[in-house]
């Protein structure tokens, strides 16, 4: 049996929330290492593919982001496999070498294929936002993730999070882009 693939709608002018979970949940992005792997994949990312990144939370097992194209011709599968692919690779190469108790764990077979998975298969899930409405009530509930988990108090705490750099304009380990005015206006 064929498991249907997800739609991608690339409609200009449309912004998209995107969802990376880790593999069967596991905590991967605790790792202080593997949030720069992501932060270097999704910079060099958001660079090739001409986006800006409005907001951002990394959590232990999970990524959210806020992006918008800068054309209006993109694919926004290409994007997400941009940012996903490179941080795979660095951390199951980690994995291969410090932690190999771990690679039982990420390892599946499919018939004859046997990969290893960091991410949980699949494109993940992709919103796609067109009001300003919208894509504030995204950026403040993305930003919550870690005081909805109790794992700070103020969203602005959490250091992988795009939270403090919009509420206190303070530096965040991810370069974001403003918004433009009229996506706040409409």
């Amino acid at each position: 049996m064929s498991i249907p693939h997800r739609r991608n709608y690339n409609l200009p002018g449309h912004a998209h929330e995107l969802t990376f979970s880790c593999y069967l949940g596991f905590p991967f992005l605790k790792s202080e290492r593997a949030c720069r792997w992501l932060a270097e994949s999704l910079h060099e990312a958001l660079c090739r593919h001409d986006y800006s990144l409005w907001a951002y939370v990394l959590m232990p097992e999970h990524a959210h982001v806020v992006v918008c194209p800068r054309q209006k011709a993109y694919r926004i599968e290409e994007f997400r496999k941009s940012v996903k692919e490179p941080v795979a690779r660095h951390a199951i190469r980690w994995l291969e070498h410090h932690a190999v108790e771990w690679i039982p764990r990420i390892t599946r077979t499919r018939g004859a294929k046997t990969e290893r998975l960091f991410w949980q298969s699949g494109g993940g899930y992709d919103r796609n936002i067109t009001e300003s409405k919208t894509l504030l009530r995204m950026i403040d509930y993305i930003h919550l993730n870690p005081v909805r988990r109790g794992l700070v108090e103020r969203a602005a705490d959490w250091e992988w999070s795009s939270a403090a750099w919009h509420a206190e304009g303070k530096p965040s380990p991810i370069r974001v882009d403003a918004i433009p005015p009229e996506w706040l206006c409409q």
